[in-house]
């Protein structure tokens, strides 16, 4: 089963940019949808960005002018290129791996990104 490992979470400033990283092991993570979600304090968990297996790539709105998502299959890795950081963007980032239309079905624990002045 695959195992998902974030990184790259932080404190910076608004304005700033951060590129989160997702670690994949146990599986090879081709042919599977890749994304991330983002939960922050006192709300519910929202998608921000998936990418499929062939590359086709969906933001929520918030993030469509502001965030790349991109995969490396040899590297078993996925990223999420993050501009224009705001406070609003504070939240803790999961990546996550679905198999299946409409469905996740791995988790990382998350990594948080605190962006304030």
């Amino acid at each position: 089963q695959m195992q998902l490992v974030e990184s790259g979470g932080g404190a910076v400033h608004p304005g700033e940019s951060l590129t989160l990283s997702c670690a994949a092991s146990g599986s090879s993570i081709g042919g599977v949808r890749m994304g991330w979600l983002r939960q922050a304090t006192g709300k519910h968990r929202e998608f921000v960005a998936q990418i499929t297996y062939d590359g086709i790539t969906t933001y929520a709105d918030s993030m469509k002018a502001r965030c790349t998502i991109s995969r490396d299959d040899a590297k078993n890795t996925v990223y999420l290129q993050m501009n224009s950081l705001r406070p609003e963007d504070t939240a803790v980032y999961y990546c996550a791996g679905g198999r299946y239309i409409g469905n996740w079905n791995y988790w990382g624990q998350g990594t948080q990104v605190t962006v304030s002045s």
